[in-house]
């Protein structure tokens, strides 16, 4: 893989330091159902944090917030020290051109070109010019390999392709957080190992930090320096996937660990 067409320099030997995203006290609700119950938890720059439970512990939902898709009823959200919530609806524009997400159903614009896919943010909300966000989307395009599919339309693509088109448009803006929800869940299981794959070699190659929810619990263990248990919208147990996937502490970790692995 070639280093120039990476979002960030090759993975230092002293990775990135520091506190990145911090969640204060969050609290979620959607009717009389509390998602997120007064949640404190953050994660440092550079880091792989990946969150696992079941469905309905309000991995997601984190997810959303941190792309202000949804606003918290109550709590604190910051990403590099600048306030996500509460703030003005332009401190919040301004912080979410550090995060890159990459979701389930690819939400790729059909009616674009593969190229006009990735190059249309960098252009419209980075404010960089049409070359060089072409040029970087080139590269990141060869880097996912699909350097021939400039021109293709989504429709065009298989799940597999569009999801690395995904990835590759996140990557185009250059965040400093990559959020990945349930990325290989829409796809057929031959293409899940190739976007794995893909996704492992950005884990391990840059120093990008990269918030995850998956059920694929060996890419979690591969990728990940801390795992977060969730339960009824809190974190039931933290810990290095070592420590989680072997010996964990928690009843509900077991019994969710022995009904997915």
């Amino acid at each position: 893989m070639p280093t120039d067409t990476l979002p960030h320099p090759e993975k230092s030997p002293e990775r990135n330091s520091g506190e990145l995203i911090r969640l204060d006290q969050v609290t979620k609700r959607f009717g009389d159902n509390t998602v997120l119950d007064h949640l404190d938890f953050s994660v440092d720059a550079g880091k792989h944090v990946t969150l696992i439970g079941p469905s309905g512990s309000g991995k997601t939902t984190i997810l959303r917030l941190l792309m202000t898709l949804l606003k918290p009823d109550e709590g604190t959200i910051t990403v590099d020290g600048q306030k996500l919530f509460p703030a003005s609806e332009k401190e919040r524009r301004e912080v979410r051109k550090q995060i890159g997400m990459v979701f389930q159903q690819f939400n790729l614009f059909p009616n674009m070109s593969v190229l006009r896919n990735i190059t249309e943010a960098p252009v419209t909300v980075l404010g960089m010019s049409k070359d060089e966000a072409v040029e970087r989307a080139k590269g990141l395009l060869d880097m996912v390999g699909l350097a021939d599919k400039c021109d293709a339309r989504p429709a065009q693509l298989s799940g597999g392709q569009q999801q690395r088109v995904a990835i590759a448009r996140a990557l185009a803006m250059r965040p400093k957080v990559l959020l990945l929800d349930e990325v290989t869940s829409a796809l057929d299981p031959e293409l899940v190992a190739g976007v794995l794959d893909l996704l492992r070699d950005i884990a391990r190659s840059t120093d990008i930090t990269m918030l995850c929810v998956t059920h694929e619990m060996n890419f979690a263990r591969d990728i990940s320096d801390q795992v977060l248990m969730f339960d009824s919208g809190r974190v039931i147990e933290a810990g290095p996937p070592e420590k989680i996937f072997s010996e964990p502490e928690h009843d509900r970790t077991r019994e969710f660990l022995s009904a997915v692995l």
